[in-house]
């Protein structure tokens, strides 16, 4: 099966997105709230000279968490070693990691929410006291070595903050939240990475490419990838409005960001459960995906534009999405029968 353009989940094609990510603060567009209060919270840190309080950054993915944490390492002046939840399954897997770290360095977990619990237990000591509990050897003869470590700052990334166990997220004295992106603040960036691709873009091109990036920057990167191609073959290399409408045309994203995939989603609702409501592992089975996918990667955009609501008794399918679908709403039919 074909990868959808618009998931705003890494693909292998990402891997660019390393080569035009921004340095400082102040390169990094969008997110003016969380970008100032780091701003602060890092210079009072080196004032002091003390380590930055741990840090969590939460939203949907690709609005930039990583980005961020190599951000917030640059900033400090200091190293940046990275892990992801998954792949520490055993108490050896973390203190492999920590055993690692020098003074003021940043720890990087991506996907801190899909840590085993037991492995969140030995990190409380190391982010509290920056020391590392390990037992070792068999029940009969085991016993408990504890590591001092270097003073060090936890930077974690999750897509869901509710699958967080609460003493876990207490440890963290930096929360912050990462929200959809403006079409201007889009624009601006589809703008620079242009010209970091060295790809020149007329505006109202940027503009549309920015529409239909359902809010994410690293959607609006992939698609710029994509249209550039377009771009070349078709054209003289410059990205103009007409290359740009009918590469993303090509590509199936229409003018609000909705592809195949969402239309999908979208009409089961309407046409199996007469558009809500339904419950999430009803539609789950109806259209032979996983109920994380859903609430994961297909249900958020859908939610924030206003096509999809949540409700005790269900998803809904609003009456914006009937239009926007071109598919006549119920109350409406039902008026007319009346």
């Amino acid at each position: 099966m074909e990868e959808r353009v618009i998931t705003n989940h890494e693909l292998s094609e990402d891997t660019f997105e390393k080569t035009i990510r921004p340095d400082s603060l102040d390169e990094y567009i969008g997110q003016t709230e969380v970008k100032t209060n780091l701003d602060i919270f890092i210079k009072a840190a080196k004032m002091r000279e003390e380590p930055l309080d741990h840090v969590l950054l939460y939203g949907p993915p690709g609005l930039g968490k990583t980005t961020l944490a190599y951000i917030i390492a640059n900033e400090l002046g200091s190293n940046i070693k990275t892990a992801s939840g998954p792949s520490i399954e055993k108490s050896g897997d973390l203190a492999a990691i920590l055993s690692t770290l020098e003074p003021g360095d940043v720890l990087f977990i991506d996907e801190i929410h899909r840590m085993p619990r037991y492995i969140e237990e030995i990190l409380y000591p190391a982010m509290e006291d920056y020391v590392l509990d390990i037992i070792v050897g068999g029940e009969s003869s085991s016993k408990n070595i504890r590591i001092d470590l270097p003073p060090f700052t936890l930077v974690g990334a999750t897509t869901r903050a509710g699958d967080l166990s609460s003493p876990l997220r207490d440890r963290f004295g930096i929360v912050s939240k990462l929200k959809y992106y403006t079409e201007e603040q889009l624009t601006q960036i589809i703008k620079r990475t242009s010209r970091v691709l060295n790809c020149p873009i007329s505006d109202d091109a940027a503009l549309e490419l920015a529409r239909r990036s359902r809010g994410t920057p690293r959607i609006a990167n992939r698609l710029l990838k994509r249209v550039r191609d377009f771009a070349q073959v078709q054209g003289d290399g410059t990205i103009t409005l007409e290359i740009a409408k009918t590469a993303l045309n090509q590509l199936k994203v229409d003018p609000i960001g909705l592809d195949d995939t969402d239309y999908h989603l979208l009409k089961s609702i309407i046409e199996k459960f007469n558009g809500g409501p339904v419950g999430i592992e009803a539609i789950a089975s109806s259209i032979g995906e996983e109920q994380t996918t859903i609430e994961d990667v297909y249900e958020p955009y859908l939610l924030q534009i206003g096509f999809l609501k949540r409700t005790s008794r269900g998803r809904i399918v609003t009456e914006k999405a009937y239009h926007h679908l071109g598919i006549p709403h119920q109350e409406n039919m039902l008026d007319t029968l009346l």
